[in-house]
């Protein structure tokens, strides 16, 4: 990746710290491969995030994961590719009463599997699991995010 994209991308994953869905929701990017193939979000329960039993809000767990996997797609394909985040579920189970954390990567491999059957079919729907865990390492959440990828020069067929 050359060095205007990298520098592109950094700026990008600063700026999400700052909006305003994560920035009032307690949730922050704490660390990211330099290739952006891995990102790491924290959530500090907060009274803005805290439900009514006074553990994190469900939604708060679900936003913190949203768009981590389309968000490495979209840098490790490249402008050739449409990446959309398409498909999403989550089993809450335990109650988040902390700090908790959830961790997004993808192989090279991975994306190199990926980026061959959307070449050959020229669209698919991915998906990858994702657990949020507390600071001692027992899972609160189970995610799974289905991402959508097309090539952009897919034509589709006439209807």
């Amino acid at each position: 990746m050359d060095s205007s994209k990298s520098k592109k991308f950094r700026k990008m994953i600063r700026a999400v710290n700052w909006y305003p869905p994560f920035l009032f929701s307690g949730i922050k990017v704490v660390d990211f491969a330099d290739d952006f193939s891995m990102f790491r979000t924290r959530l500090k329960l907060t009274w803005f995030n805290r439900n009514l039993m006074g553990t994190a809000f469900g939604g708060s767990l679900y936003a913190m994961c949203d768009p981590f996997f389309m968000f490495i797609l979209l840098i490790q394909l490249g402008e050739e590719y449409i990446v959309w985040d398409k498909t999403a579920s989550i089993e809450f189970v335990k109650p988040g009463k902390g700090t908790v954390y959830a961790e997004f990567k993808l192989s090279q491999a991975q994306i190199s599997e990926i980026k061959i059957a959307v070449d050959r079919d020229g669209k698919g729907v991915f998906e990858f699991p994702c657990e949020v865990i507390d600071s001692a390492g027992y899972i609160i959440a189970k995610l799974k995010k289905g991402v959508y990828v097309r090539r952009k020069d897919f034509a589709k067929p006439n209807a």
